[in-house]
């Protein structure tokens, strides 16, 4: 954790175990770690294992179990092939953080439409098939998911036309899900994160000093996020502190996806020197 305040209690997630894709970076890592550090065992999901190492490093330094599992949530039978395993190493899965995702900017008629497939395939039918497996595990005891969606979901964005179409997608899935899945005792959420350090998304997103200003200019915070302080958000969602929060979406952005004021900041200055109306 970072000097993110924690209101989450030591052992939230003793005896659990959480599924994470992409686990090993960005978000994922935070979350990872966090249920972790807090008792939960985890499953480390993603195309490239290499990138499991820190968080294998952190399970070692604070005590806590991680399976390193090489997945494409592209793949459907991949998916239930992973999910089986984790199964037999822990018994159970009792929670999943679906936070596998693409995305890059790309104006839309320059947007090849395999970029458009590809980001569609990961950001949005792998979350059907893993939560399809996940669930059919869970419906024997109940459990969390999480979704990771995007401000733009509801929106939509410029420039992120595939990525926004595949978060608009999440959350009417998450939304479906928790109705249809509640009796089984299987919670669904959503958290919508706005522009949040992180080395991966950066370098996609705002590659250079110019862009990042322009976003940064945008969040009314005045500052980008942290991936802990999303994390801490994530886990509240997938915990027993939530017991009665299905089918919801919860932004945590800054104020980023907020409107955008009617004149500068320049011209606001010249507004306040102005006296006001009587």
């Amino acid at each position: 954790m970072s000097d993110v305040t924690s209101f989450l209690p030591e052992g939230l997630f003793e005896g659990k175990t959480a599924f994470v894709t992409g686990g090993g970076t960005g978000l994922g890592l935070s979350v990872s770690a966090r249920i972790g550090r807090l008792g939960g065992s985890i499953v480390c999901a993603s195309r490239d294992t290499n990138h499991h190492e820190r968080l294998l490093e952190r399970g070692r330094e604070h005590g806590f179990e991680v399976m390193s599992a090489q997945l494409d949530v592209r793949e459907p039978a991949d998916v239930k092939r992973v999910v089986r395993e984790a199964a037999r190493r822990f018994g159970r899965i009792d929670i999943l953080i679906n936070n596998a995702a693409g995305n890059f900017i790309r104006p839309s008629l320059l947007l090849a439409p395999k970029g458009f497939k590809a980001v569609i395939d990961i950001a949005l039918n792998g979350v059907f098939y893993v939560s399809r497996e996940v669930g059919r595990l869970m419906r024997e005891g109940g459990g969390a998911i999480v979704n990771i969606s995007a401000p733009y979901a509801s929106t939509g964005k410029p420039g992120v036309v595939h990525s926004a179409c595949a978060k608009a997608g999440v959350e009417a899935m998450t939304r479906s899900l928790a109705a249809e899945w509640a009796e089984l005792g299987i919670r669904v959420n959503a958290v919508s994160p706005g522009p949040f350090v992180s080395t991966g998304a950066a370098d996609r997103l705002w590659p250079s000093e110019e862009m990042e200003r322009e976003v940064l200019r945008q969040i009314p915070m005045g500052r980008f996020g942290t991936a802990d302080e999303v994390a801490e958000l994530v886990c509240y969602l997938a915990s027993p502190a939530a017991p009665w929060v299905t089918g919801s979406v919860w932004t945590a952005d800054g104020g980023w996806s907020l409107p955008q004021p009617m004149v500068s900041a320049e011209a606001a200055k010249v507004l306040r020197r102005r006296r006001p109306d009587t």
